[in-house]
């Protein structure tokens, strides 16, 4: 469908608010893809063209990023992008087995979408919380410790028109379009919206405060002129190591956190009774709390995933030609 000449305009004024951030023109291109995404829902020929005109670029080389980066798609998209991490430890984790029982629930694959417009699926690489695996994503928000179960629940809701909470970050999922304009710079003013980080993540920061731990100075790494460097094994810090430069609080510590992480192995697993359930108000789980609903081992969770690439880098340094395309 043509752009019209209203969207024209209106994507014109925006894009040059975009072009005034950036000393070269072309830089701003990326940016440009995801506005032109937001008015169409996906980077059509017009939207190209328009592009190529306002940056003084070739439909080639316009088309040469569009067709590299993922989150650029080239034909209509859904309403809402589910995206179910099939990366290492999600994947271990039941990822695949939640990508499957989707596949078979929506009746699409992978960049597919629902003939209601609804919800297109994607497999997807990491999404940087291996700490809530597996996890979910939403038009990019967090839908963290999922099952199949809660993940077929999220989609329905998605597709009834039903509002869903992400687990962490913004209140609720904008749609595709919207979500674009956010990507193309356009502030919606919901940065400050929600859970930022969960008990999980910031497990490594609280253990180190109990223990007292702090990075080292670079004083104390440097080693002075003549003095030899320190023995393999052998702890330089402040109490009695063991013969692996281990201390008695270092090895304690150690220890909890191994219980911390077979604790959180067995609810993943369900083998875990004292589990608690998922908050019935939002579609995943409280972060950190993982379901007690089993996600590994119900199906092969070595199955391979979707090539994923995520635009962060200026547009000097996109490919000179054609990538791969969605």
């Amino acid at each position: 469908m043509a752009l019209s000449l209203e969207a024209r305009e209106r994507l014109t004024a925006d894009a040059a608010a975009i072009i005034a951030r950036y000393p070269q023109p072309r830089s701003a291109l990326l940016p440009m893809l995801h506005l032109v995404q937001s008015e169409e829902g996906y980077v059509s020929p017009d939207g190209i063209a328009l592009c190529a005109d306002l940056l003084d670029l070739t439909t080639a080389e316009v088309s040469a990023v569009a067709t590299f980066y993922t989150q650029y798609k080239r034909h209509p998209n859904g309403e809402y992008t589910v995206g179910v991490c099939t990366n290492t430890l999600c994947a271990i984790m039941g990822g695949d087995v939640i990508f499957d029982a989707l596949e078979e629930h929506l009746g699409v694959g992978h960049d597919e979408t629902t003939e209601d417009g609804k919800v297109t699926l994607e497999r997807v690489e990491c999404n940087a919380a291996c700490d809530y695996a597996p996890v979910v994503m939403v038009n990019w928000e967090f839908f963290d410790n999922q099952t199949p179960a809660s993940a077929r629940d999220l989609v329905d809701r998605l597709r009834a028109g039903r509002e869903v909470a992400p687990t962490r970050g913004a209140s609720s999922v904008a749609t595709f379009k919207e979500v674009s304009r956010v990507l193309a710079g356009f502030n919606d003013g919901r940065a400050g919206e929600g859970v930022g980080a969960g008990t999980p993540t910031q497990r490594g920061t609280v253990l180190a405060q109990q223990m007292g731990w702090t990075a080292p100075s670079p004083e104390d790494t440097r080693i002075a002129p003549g003095r030899p460097a320190a023995e393999p094994g052998r702890d330089t810090r402040d109490g009695a190591a063991d013969g692996n430069g281990a201390t008695a609080e270092g090895r304690a510590a150690t220890a909890e956190a191994g219980e911390d992480t077979t604790a959180r192995a067995a609810r993943s697993s369900g083998t875990d009774p004292s589990a608690p359930a998922a908050d019935a108000d939002r579609a995943g789980a409280p972060a950190g709390k993982p379901p007690a609903e089993t996600t590994a081992g119900e199906g092969d969770p070595g199955g391979g995933a979707a090539p994923k690439s995520t635009p962060g880098s200026p547009t000097d340094s996109a490919p000179a030609g054609p990538g791969k395309e969605d």
